[in-house]
């Protein structure tokens, strides 16, 4: 069960406070969160994929470009199982970027995939005609129907203009309640708020929300 966090700006920004709030999240997290770690930083028009090992508190977060979105996950592997790098979300295509925390107990569906983040996206991904809150939608729709038990299904995706934001907890709102931050050509949304930061309110569960800027 891991921590999220997505930023897009109308502007570029500096990547490393937020990874540095979101490193201190990670290391202050109730859960151990340090199964590895990955993010994807939007830079001239594309995705740049960075992916470790290693805690991100113990990364050198100054290593990226300064971009207008930002997304980020660190890891609580489930069982502490598949521990290796290239299990490290976010996964991606050429549209749009995923990134999950949750538990899902006897799914039901047909799909590729190494672990069940990635086969969750790419079970979203069948459903993608060019709306991804569409996708979104009837895909998420399908695995709750299709799964014994929903623990937790919370799914942040990025794309161009917009990030998404799928919230779906049967238990442990104190750990699995998302959270944004949204105002004039500012969208944000993180497993916690920001250390000492105002203006964060909380995400409704059992909702689907676009962010736009």
């Amino acid at each position: 069960m891991c921590r999220l966090l997505a930023v897009r700006a109308s502007k570029p920004f500096v990547v490393r406070p937020y990874l540095e709030s979101f490193a201190l999240i990670s290391r202050n997290s109730r859960e151990y969160q340090g199964h590895g770690w990955g993010c994807a930083v939007e830079h001239e028009g594309r995705w740049h994929v960075y992916r470790n090992i290693q805690p991100v508190w113990e990364d050198n977060l100054s290593r990226f470009h300064d971009t207008t979105c930002l997304v980020a996950h660190a890891r609580s592997a489930f069982r502490d199982e598949g521990i290796r790098v290239e299990n490290n979300m976010p996964f991606l295509d050429s549209r749009s970027v995923f990134i999950f925390n949750g538990e899902l107990h006897g799914v039901r569906i047909q799909e590729s995939g190494r672990i069940g983040a990635e086969k969750i996206f790419n079970h979203i991904r069948r459903f993608d005609r060019g709306n991804v809150a569409d996708a979104l939608e009837k895909s998420t729709s399908i695995i709750r129907k299709r799964s014994r038990y929903v623990k937790a299904m919370n799914i942040v995706m990025a794309d161009k203009d917009h990030i998404y934001i799928s919230t779906d907890f049967s238990e442990d709102a104190d750990y699995f309640t998302l959270w944004k931050k949204h105002g004039h050509g500012f969208a944000a949304v993180c497993s916690e708020p920001f250390p000492g930061e105002t203006g964060w309110e909380p995400v409704k569960n059992h909702t689907l929300e676009v962010l736009d800027i």
